[in-house]
């Protein structure tokens, strides 16, 4: 693999590395601090299907050695030159909830929260890392608070993580006060309890401890690991202050996640993505699945003939995966009384030829591809290059920002 920054950047003390560990694929970022910005030196993807027997574009799960092999071969391949690293947690690997709670001083809430937790968390509370947020009033909101805050890290280092799938909820406690029968007719009701949002977040200590001895195995250090939705909200957003809903499409599923005033109100994962079109091609045309995955990239670009049958045999995860989408959006919607701005689209997925278009059709709202190299310094010849790229590196983009922030 051509590292096109070989010849522009030299190793240097304030360089970090943000590590996403996907599904079907690692990605690297490498950025340095200069001046108070964040400078691209260089990035890489490498296919995880060969490390576990399956083909280019599926997804596959690694034992910790081969893992870490992988990473420290994708590291060599884009010529990473420091080992002080962030690292992502994928979305499936945690259990996220958006709980209400009476209002008390944090000493409460801390008391509190695990004991509540429980009633969403599948496992016993000893074996997990919970960590947690309470947000601010929409009223009396700062946005730069907010985007500050978040940075505490909901998911950071020690272990965490688990739930095959996301959820997002809220539980209204037991506010006292008995039935209409009870209550004396000459007493007026009790004045109702305030409550504040949390958003709580668990991780498997299981899981945590895998992912650590993974970075140990590949000779990085790390002083964080994030939940991927963090980071990629931090890659891909400004300070919107309008809802957005971001469409990550990966191999294995598409993750929703909605913002709104740099807080993440609604989560949700579909269980399709990206290889679901690649088996579908491979079953209606009678080809293996690494020939599907060819012609699947090739689609939309005037190399294939018939094309209009391979959509049509793609259509049917594709619109599932549009509408399970849809009633996310549409719920929080009526659930907040708020329109949905625009849709982000990210993730591999997402780079299909003319999916951008379909997502339009679907939405009916702005639609826009992903970005997070916006918000990173490169030389001027790759910005079409990375503008192509982006949507694949968002989570990866996401935590270097973060790590980079710690440097001082």
């Amino acid at each position: 693999m051509e590292n096109p920054f070989q010849n522009f950047f030299k190793k240097t003390e304030t360089s970090v590395i943000g590590i996403d560990i996907g599904s079907s694929a690692l990605k690297v970022v490498q950025l340095r601090k200069k001046k108070g910005k964040a400078v691209l030196e260089t990035y890489g993807e490498l296919a995880l299907g060969t490390y576990g027997g399956v083909t280019v574009g599926q997804a596959v799960s690694l034992p910790t050695d081969k893992l870490a092999e992988a990473v420290v071969d994708l590291l060599r391949e884009a010529k990473v030159t420091t080992g002080n690293a962030g690292v992502s947690i994928p979305f499936r690997s945690s259990l996220v909830s958006l709980i209400e709670m009476p209002v008390s001083d944090e000493r409460q809430l801390k008391e509190m929260i695990p004991i509540e937790a429980r009633k969403y968390i599948p496992v016993p509370i000893s074996e997990v890392t919970l960590d947690w947020w309470v947000i601010p009033k929409e009223e009396s909101q700062d946005l730069d608070f907010i985007q500050k805050d978040e940075e505490h890290s909901l998911a950071q280092v020690a272990p965490s993580s688990n739930g095959p799938a996301a959820a997002s909820g809220s539980w209204i406690g037991p506010l006292g006060g008995g039935s209409n029968n009870e209550k004396k007719p000459d007493h007026p009701d009790p004045p109702a309890a305030k409550k504040t949002e949390v958003l709580v977040v668990s991780i498997h200590n299981e899981v945590l401890t895998n992912f650590n001895n993974t970075v140990i195995k590949a000779g990085l250090k790390t002083s964080f690991f994030e939940i991927e939705m963090f980071s990629a909200t931090r890659s891909l957003l400004s300070q919107e202050t309008t809802p957005v809903m971001i469409f990550d499409m990966g191999a294995a599923s598409t993750k929703i996640y909605i913002m709104d005033r740099g807080i993440i109100r609604s989560s949700h994962i579909i269980n399709k993505g990206s290889q679901d079109l690649t088996i579908s091609i491979s079953k209606s045309l009678g080809v293996p699945i690494d020939k599907a995955e060819k012609i699947k990239r090739a689609l939309g670009s005037g190399e294939l003939g018939e094309e209009r049958s391979i959509f049509d045999t793609i259509s049917v995860p594709i619109d599932f995966i549009f509408s399970e989408a849809n009633s996310v959006l549409l719920n929080y919607q009526r659930k907040y009384s708020k329109t949905i701005s625009k849709v982000i689209l990210t993730g591999g997925g997402s780079s299909l030829h003319g999916f951008s278009e379909l997502a339009r059709a679907n939405f009916q709202t702005d639609v826009m591809i992903g970005d997070p190299f916006a918000k990173v310094e490169a030389p001027a010849f790759l910005e079409e290059v990375l503008k192509a790229t982006g949507v694949d590196f968002s989570v990866a983009v996401g935590i270097a920002l973060r790590k980079l922030q710690e440097l001082n």
